[in-house]
């Protein structure tokens, strides 16, 4: 009895999980947070990720774009994100990705708190563009190769005529 009196007096050890939580460490590595702000689509998380949980597709942006966007720091953006995609299912929380990204768009937060109850769900999309804007940028990427297409098609022509004139000796 003895034994049972002193440790009811102790400290508790336990806690109460869903209303107590124990603090974690700055450094740890749980869930990634994204700022779509400060990603350049340089896709070099994609390609590090040992698990292939991060997808990318990105969109060239055309110099004569009518919505332009700038990057936070004042850059004009180069590429648009047309798909960012994590699948946490498949994450093993390495870090990889945070370290290798070049503008710290993508970091690991201490939020460890994520169940759900469908696998597909874990799959988290980061889209800032409408399909209806993913299509648009398309189409003026598109119509943007083309027009560079042609402009290399004259310039070509134009030195095959010149190289023709000159053999002919008319220049």
């Amino acid at each position: 009895m003895a034994i049972t009196w002193k440790h009811l007096f102790l400290k508790k050890v336990t806690i109460q999980y869903p209303d107590e939580r124990f603090p974690l460490p700055e450094n740890a590595r749980n869930r990634l947070k994204l700022d779509m702000s400060h990603c350049n689509g340089c896709t070099s998380c994609a390609i590090i990720c040992p698990v292939k949980c991060i997808k990318i597709e990105t969109i060239r942006a055309v110099p004569d774009d009518p919505h332009k966007d700038y990057y936070w720091d004042g850059k004009e953006r180069k590429m648009w994100l047309a798909r960012y995609e994590i699948d946490f299912a498949k994450c093993c929380f390495c870090g990889l990705c945070a370290e290798v990204c070049p503008t710290d768009a993508i970091n690991h937060t201490v939020e460890y708190e994520y169940s759900v109850y469908h696998r597909e769900n874990l799959l988290y999309k980061f889209q800032t563009l409408t399909p209806a804007e993913v299509e648009e940028k398309r189409k003026l990427l598109d119509e943007f190769r083309m027009k560079e297409s042609r402009i290399a098609e004259a310039k070509a022509s134009e030195q095959k005529d010149k190289e023709k004139r000159t053999d002919n000796g008319t220049i």
